[in-house]
């Protein structure tokens, strides 16, 4: 079972040995949607179905939301209906990829142990690296799968809302890490929300900050001197992560569990929410 990381090397050995695994696509373009499944249709990793964050791995209205923001989580409930039209099991290894440096699989690796399945890793160098492997590429549309009886089981993972950020601002029993570039943390620009800013107290590390010049995640050991370096004396498990929309942010989620730092929180709705809720701080700096 791979949890956090898989290799090129080791999903092709799975593969090779008919394990049950199914490999999702997840590439995006955040301000050009078609971009993503354009992507697919012209080349996608053999076999690989494609899920699309606006339509898959965000609520479609605010009635099947769980919080607020540009990219709101869907009830559980609902996600699994998809989870289900895929033929996912809970049984299946589950491989998540993209071609944005690991950015936006991370949130169906999340969403997936959210629903309670362990089984599902990052590839490590998304299609890049499975490309300069030789991997095997299709086009086209992603094949069809017979619906499963997916079941739903407890949370592996932690959602944190906005109201216990709130409550727990300036206190030891929370650290907040954004996930945004440095000039979008410190309010120089903002070029996607209303307010520029971050929300007090957070500390900032770019969810780019874990991957090496190879494209790769950093060891496990780099990961862990950086985190430490960053928390500076603060517990590992008080981090809430968060980012614009709760997507960057979780490579953050997973290279503090590469770096055998444990589990930590996500604060999904972000700063997207924050900065919209009338009567929350703001700091700049």
């Amino acid at each position: 079972m791979y949890t956090t990381l898989i290799s090129v090397t080791q999903l092709q050995n799975l593969q090779s040995q008919a394990a049950s695994v199914r490999v999702i696509d997840c590439s995006c373009d955040l301000m050009q949607p078609a971009v993503g499944p354009q992507q697919f249709q012209d080349q996608h990793i053999a076999g690989a179905l494609y899920a699309d964050l606006n339509e898959h791995l965000s609520a479609k209205d605010a009635e099947q939301a769980v919080n607020g923001g540009r990219h709101p989580l869907p009830q559980r409930e609902v996600f699994v209906q998809w989870l289900q039209s895929i033929g996912l099991t809970n049984d299946m290894q589950v491989v998540v990829y993209d071609r944005n440096g690991m950015n936006y699989c991370g949130r169906l690796w999340w969403m997936l142990k959210w629903c309670g399945h362990e089984a599902v890793a990052v590839l490590d160098g998304g299609w890049q690296a499975w490309v300069e492997a030789g991997g095997a590429t299709a086009s086209g549309a992603a094949p069809m799968h017979t619906p499963s009886k997916f079941v739903l089981h407890f949370p592996l993972v932690t959602l944190v809302d906005t109201s216990t950020v709130a409550n727990r601002l300036n206190q030891s029993e929370q650290t907040l890490i954004d996930a945004r570039g440095a000039p979008r943390y410190r309010g120089e620009v903002e070029p996607i929300d209303p307010v520029a800013g971050h929300i007090p107290g957070a500390l900032n590390r770019p969810f780019n900050s874990n991957i090496n010049e190879q494209g790769l995640f950093k060891s496990p050991e780099v990961l862990r001197a950086e985190f430490t370096t960053l928390l500076n004396g603060r517990a590992p498990d008080s981090v809430v992560h968060h980012c614009g929309s709760g997507v960057s942010a979780v490579p953050n989620v997973l290279a503090m569990e590469v770096a055998g730092l444990g589990a930590s929180g996500l604060y999904a709705g972000s700063w997207s929410e924050w900065c919209t809720t009338p009567g929350l701080p703001v700091a700049k700096s």
